[in-house]
C-alpha cells in the first residue's frame, strides 16, 4: 500500500482516485497532480515506482496545501473569526450553522441531538 504524506492510500484503486483520499484533493486536483508529475491516471497505484511516489510527494509538498497543512490553515482562520468577534465567529463559538441557515428547524447536525425542554403549566393549573 503506498504512502503519501503520512496517509495510506489504497493500492487498488486508479491513481487519480487514490490521491483523493488526502486531505484537501478532489477530482480536478488529482487529475492534474497526475498530470504535472506525469503518471498515467489510470494505472492502479500498487503499480507506482517509488520515484513517481517520489515526485507526486515533492509536488504536493512544494505546490499545493493539503493534509496536516490545510487543516491548520482552517482552524488558524476559525480561531481568528472567534478571536475578532465577528458574527461568524460567534456562530462558530456557538456551534451553529454559520452560513445563514435557518435553525428554528432543521440544523441538528449543528446543534447536536434535540434537549427536551420541560412542559409549561397549562392556564387551568393557575387556577
Amino acid at each position: 500500500m503506498p504512502r503519501l504524506l503520512g496517509i495510506d492510500i489504497p493500492a487498488d484503486k486508479r491513481t487519480d482516485v487514490s490521491l483523493r483520499y488526502l486531505y484537501g484533493i478532489g477530482p480536478a486536483l488529482a487529475r492534474e497532480i497526475c498530470d504535472r508529475a506525469k503518471i498515467r491516471p489510470d494505472m492502479p497505484a500498487r503499480e507506482l515506482s517509488d520515484d513517481e511516489l517520489a515526485r507526486i510527494a515533492n509536488l504536493l509538498d512544494n505546490d499545493y496545501v493539503v493534509e496536516g497543512q490545510l487543516r491548520r490553515t482552517i482552524q488558524q482562520n476559525i480561531q481568528r473569526l472567534k478571536d475578532i468577534g465577528s458574527f461568524r465567529g460567534t456562530r462558530h463559538r456557538k456551534s451553529l450553522p454559520v452560513r445563514g441557515q435557518r435553525t428554528r428547524t432543521n440544523a441538528r447536525t449543528r446543534k447536536g441531538p434535540k434537549k427536551t425542554v420541560a412542559g409549561k403549566k397549562g392556564v387551568k393549573d393557575l387556577r
